[in-house]
């Protein structure tokens, strides 16, 4: 197969689990589980019922297949909401790291350049904002939350 087509299959699948298997998994996590158990015995019991000793297999392989389809079906979107919580823990600690590492990098040239600690403050805080436009905006820290952490590493700066 040619490594186009293999690629519209997995941008299908992935467009199918999240606009019809990721809210199915939601809808089914909001059910009670009661009324779950209820489905799966009357889903098995059904052709069981009509089946007899030797057929029993034969009736509950159909039930036991959709059965192990509705698990598999769970299991990619447990993996699914897992990775997605997974890529978002990583990219926002890349965010931090960028934010923390322009805020280093314009308090050493503040402090080099001897500038008293307003002007020095405003630099750094128009250095990062300038620096690291995405990272703020990602991780939106509040204005006071965003000043301590300049004078902060200002501080930690000049006590070197």
């Amino acid at each position: 197969m040619s490594p186009i087509f293999i690629l519209a299959v997995a941008i299908c699948a992935s467009a199918f689990i999240l606009l019809v298997v990721w809210p199915l998994v939601g809808a089914l996590a909001r059910v009670a589980p009661s009324v779950i158990s209820v489905a799966i015995l009357a889903t098995l019991a059904l052709p069981a019922a009509a089946a007899t000793g030797s057929d029993l297999l034969t009736a509950l392989t159909p039930s036991l297949l959709d059965l192990a389809g509705v698990a598999l079906t769970a299991l990619i979107g447990l993996a699914t909401v897992r990775f997605q919580r997974w890529t978002g823990i990583q990219i926002e600690a890349r965010h931090r790291e960028a934010l923390h590492s322009a805020i280093m990098t314009a308090a050493r040239v503040a402090v080099a350049r001897g500038l008293t600690r307003e002007v020095a403050t405003e630099f750094v805080s128009s250095y990062t904002r300038a620096s690291v436009p995405e990272a703020l905006k990602r991780l939106s820290p509040s204005t006071e939350t965003f000043d301590a952490l300049v004078r902060s590493k200002l501080l930690e700066m000049a006590e070197r």
